[in-house]
């Protein structure tokens, strides 16, 4: 087993899963939620065995809307483990940036696809990045499922895919506006044109929001 990735919440690691039902060795993550030595044990081990839990549920149920994410293998409550499939393949940060416009927006469309079931699931993300989606086999994988929700109000919907706004605005600053609008669309395919809408004005409202105080605090 190998460390490769440590966060404030979590370390995350790359093992070889064995058992009956498989003919060889599958490479897996294991995702371990870290104690926090600052809070009382028992409110500790509540918070990390609910957070382990409830990030399992969410992979499950979003499997079940069509949204492409690992398969959970196992989750242990004891150690605050959850053991699920290693999506191998190329980050979307870095393929995005070097294929024709063309297949870049037609991924986009894809990754609206998959936010959209996603949040018909009632479960919002709550880290959308393209540093988040994997590319495997011509299938857009979402991973990282570490702050994710169940919440299908109209507010957090917004508020997830305001996140992917700035976060390509960031890294795809030079087609950005292209390639969210093309989200968008791939999120109406799945939604439909009403809640894309209701959506983009959400977006707005939230844009107009972190304007107003931003200007507040520079004043």
């Amino acid at each position: 087993m190998r460390l490769i990735k440590q966060g404030a919440e979590a370390k995350i690691y790359l093992a070889e899963f064995s058992e009956l039902y498989f003919d060889y060795p599958l490479k897996v993550i294991v995702k371990e939620r870290v104690k926090k030595r600052y809070r009382i044990q028992e409110i500790d081990v509540k918070l990390r065995k609910e957070r382990t839990i409830r990030e399992a549920r969410i992979l499950h149920r979003a499997k079940e809307f069509g949204v492409n994410v690992p398969y959970v293998f196992e989750v242990d409550t004891k150690n605050m483990v959850i053991v699920m499939e290693y999506i191998e393949g190329e980050r979307l940060k870095e393929l995005l940036e070097r294929i024709p416009l063309k297949e870049r927006l037609e991924i986009c469309r894809e990754i609206g696809r998959q936010i959209g079931r996603l949040h018909e699931a009632g479960i919002v993300h709550g880290d959308l990045t393209t540093s988040n989606m994997i590319m495997r086999e011509r299938k857009i994988y979402l991973i990282d499922f570490g702050l994710a929700e169940f919440d299908d109000t109209l507010e957090a919907q917004g508020v997830d895919l305001h996140l992917l706004k700035r976060a390509m605005e960031s890294t795809h600053y030079r087609w950005f506006e292209e390639g969210f609008r093309a989200v968008l669309e791939g999120y109406a395919e799945v939604r439909g044109e009403k809640k894309r809408k209701e959506v983009e004005e959400k977006i707005k409202e939230i844009e107009l929001r972190g304007r107003y105080r931003e200007r507040k605090w520079l004043d």
